[in-house]
């Protein structure tokens, strides 16, 4: 430990929540560690528009306002390491995290790590997984180009992502397990308006089917228990995240849905321990809502390090 250099906050994660965080440790000069991850930018980067963001009229991409983000934490002294954390312990001094590649040691931690997609779990999802089912239109929207698709899901990034998908497909069809979406009304009258879109309301997916690449999907209603078979060529599943806190297990207090607990503070149950964004957030999970968590969370550690000063 004495050869080891004990870092004054290492911030896991580099969403909206993470990088947020790192540009207000980086203007308190705390000379902030961001362990990003593999995926720069968080589950923000892979939306294609955010429109709801404040200070973007005509709406911005999730990848560039990462991008944004990103510079202007370390315009102030960021520090940015590509590389993804395998266990930590929190509950010692100072804290301590493994990486693939290291081990890390800091006097205070800020817990950015955000969600991930929340999968169907029916037969051959597994198995076709990058084979035409799919969580990111984004980054997959391009390969089915003058093909049919189908988008499982009925809340905002549901209908975004459609919408998203109309530049390509010929034909996309949002199954929605209630008779009405939970997205925005904006969302639902574009989606509405939309000739390239059908609707199969009141239905779950029970089966995607196909052996190297999707052919169909089996879609039963929940209502009349009728089971059809659906032709298509892709599977966009968007129902919803789980947070990505399964390596804090045991070591910071959590809901029963595996969020972490944080108080008005962004503190958690651990001292020295800070949590913010999706990790930590059950309710709104929205990027501005992440970005305020980030800055509260950073600001907030600024004090709890000046404690351990005195």
């Amino acid at each position: 430990m004495e050869d080891k250099t004990i870092e004054s906050v290492i911030i896991l994660g580099s969403g909206p929540a993470g990088l947020s965080a790192a540009l207000y440790a980086a203007r308190a000069e705390l000379n902030p560690l961001v362990l990003t991850g593999m995926q720069l930018g968080g589950q923000a980067a892979l939306t294609n528009v955010i429109e709801n963001y404040p200070g973007f009229p005509d709406g911005v991409g999730g990848a560039a306002l990462g991008d944004l983000l990103q510079k202007q934490a370390e315009r102030f002294g960021a520090r940015m390491e590509y590389d993804n954390v395998e266990s930590v312990d929190l509950l010692s001094t100072p804290k301590r995290i493994k990486t693939y590649s290291k081990e890390y040691l800091a006097n205070s931690v800020i817990i950015a790590t955000g969600a991930s997609s929340v999968k169907l779990n029916v037969p051959g999802e597994e198995l076709l997984s990058g084979k035409g089912v799919s969580y990111c239109a984004t980054c997959d929207g391009w390969f089915f180009k003058d093909k049919e698709v189908v988008v499982v899901g009925g809340g905002d990034s549901a209908l975004e992502e459609a919408l998203f998908l109309t530049r390509y497909a010929t034909k996309v069809t949002i199954i929605h397990r209630r008779d009405q979406f939970r997205a925005g009304v904006l969302l639902q009258s574009r989606v509405h308006d939309n000739k390239k879109i059908q609707l199969v309301l009141d239905s779950v997916v029970k089966e995607i089917q196909g052996e190297d690449k999707v052919i169909a999907v089996l879609v039963e209603n929940v209502k009349t228990g009728e089971k059809t078979q659906l032709t298509t060529d892709g599977v966009f599943v968007f129902i919803g995240h789980k947070p990505n806190n399964g390596i804090y297990q045991d070591q910071v207090e959590m809901d029963e849905h595996g969020y972490i607990k944080v108080n008005m503070k962004m503190e958690t149950s651990v001292p020295g321990v800070f949590a913010c964004g999706e990790a930590a957030d059950p309710e709104y999970r929205q990027v501005a809502t992440s970005v305020g968590m980030g800055a509260a969370a950073a600001i907030q550690d600024a004090k709890y390090l000046e404690t351990l000063e005195k």
